[in-house]
């Protein structure tokens, strides 16, 4: 009797197993999001799920027309859109955008507050630039970092911005630091409560969250002039400037940037933007499962690394791990570029797939794709 009691218990326990697993893999399966994208997705012409990777350099003039033909995952917008412009015209020029887009596009800036903002650094679109979240703080605390993020999200979604490459989860160390004036503090703990503050209320507002720049500038130089080498260890940045990104994974961010840095404690021969390693890191050990995008393409600390070769750069980033490329240079050298590697099986197809997957989920998720 008792062998088989224990023989009854064992057949008992194989049961509930597999109905819990049965469960999970059908609230899996069954995420609206998740089906909708992969309908999208397979209604896509290879050129259109390699444009929707690219987030690009808005051009200065026929913008939409070059939209129409190219489908591009999205444009981002600089100081020279803003500075020549108006409220009703800048509107205009994304609506007709948005119009040429089959798959509605991300419009995306930086308006990170204080020393980096597009919009808000002219009158006509603001009276007064956005404060550095530094020193947001210093007047009015997290509650003013809350009622800073609302007021940004506000203004950008009134123009028809609906992506902001913020916030900085950097964490430098000291005043002369390149990161120190855009960064929120030199504190881990100060970060990590700005990041969950304004991840969890851009996610309210469904702005589009960029954080930036993984896996963490600290106390290293500007990668747009040079190729930089950061040799912290790996205890260095869990105790600190992970911390950052890892509360804003937990609290919903929809994209993360990586930087252009070579971080020895992951990839000493590769900047991080083209690392393996570095991607794997963010998708296995840390659990985002967002967009993860590039900082821009066309910075030195990239290109030095490629000899200059902006399909080079392209391609390696792909298979890399990255989901969307930041194209500040040619996209038609780009685009063409990721064709090619996808032809000649230097690309998987498969490969792209995953990442405008991830893209259009993101999309829906934000409303930006509307679902019927």
């Amino acid at each position: 009797m008792r062998q088989k009691s224990r023989i009854w218990i064992q057949v008992m326990a194989v049961c509930i197993t597999l109905v819990f697993c049965s469960a999970s893999v059908y609230a899996a399966g069954s995420d609206p999001a998740e089906i909708a994208a992969g309908k999208l997705l397979d209604r896509m012409t290879l050129k259109e799920k390699i444009t929707q990777m690219m987030i690009v350099e808005c051009p200065d003039s026929k913008a939409d027309s070059i939209q129409k033909n190219y489908q591009f995952g999205g444009y981002i917008l600089f100081g020279d859109d803003f500075r020549g412009s108006t409220k009703k015209k800048l509107r205009k020029k994304i609506r007709s955008c948005q119009k040429a887009s089959k798959t509605p596009m991300l419009i995306g800036v930086d308006e990170e507050g204080g020393t980096v903002v597009r919009a808000s650094l002219y009158k006509q679109f603001r009276k007064h630039r956005f404060s550095s979240p530094r020193a947001v703080y210093r007047n009015k605390g997290y509650r003013g970092i809350i009622s800073d993020t609302k007021k940004k999200d506000a203004f950008l979604k009134g123009l028809g911005i609906n992506c902001n490459f913020a916030p900085v989860a950097d964490v430098p160390y000291k005043k002369s630091d390149f990161m120190y004036q855009r960064a929120f503090s030199a504190k881990a703990g100060k970060t990590v409560k700005y990041i969950r503050r304004t991840i969890g209320q851009m996610g309210k507002d469904n702005m589009v969250s960029v954080m930036k720049h993984f896996p963490g500038y600290g106390g290293n130089g500007d990668t747009h002039g040079r190729i930089i080498t950061d040799r912290r260890s790996l205890k260095t940045f869990k105790k600190r400037d992970l911390k950052p990104f890892a509360a804003g994974i937990g609290k919903g961010a929809d994209m993360i940037m990586v930087s252009h840095i070579k971080v020895k404690a992951f990839d000493g021969k590769r900047p991080a933007s083209l690392s393996k390693k570095v991607h794997k890191y963010l998708r296995s050990e840390m659990g985002f499962d967002g967009v993860i995008i590039t900082d821009g393409m066309a910075m030195d600390g990239v290109m030095d690394f490629v000899g200059g070769d902006e399909g080079k750069a392209a391609v390696r980033a792909i298979n890399a791990g990255n989901d969307m490329l930041c194209v500040t240079g040619s996209y038609s050298r780009t685009y063409k570029a990721i064709r090619s590697a996808v032809r000649n099986g230097t690309i998987d197809e498969s490969r792209i797939d995953q990442s405008v997957k991830r893209i259009l989920k993101m999309k829906l998720k934000r409303g930006i794709i509307k679902t019927k």
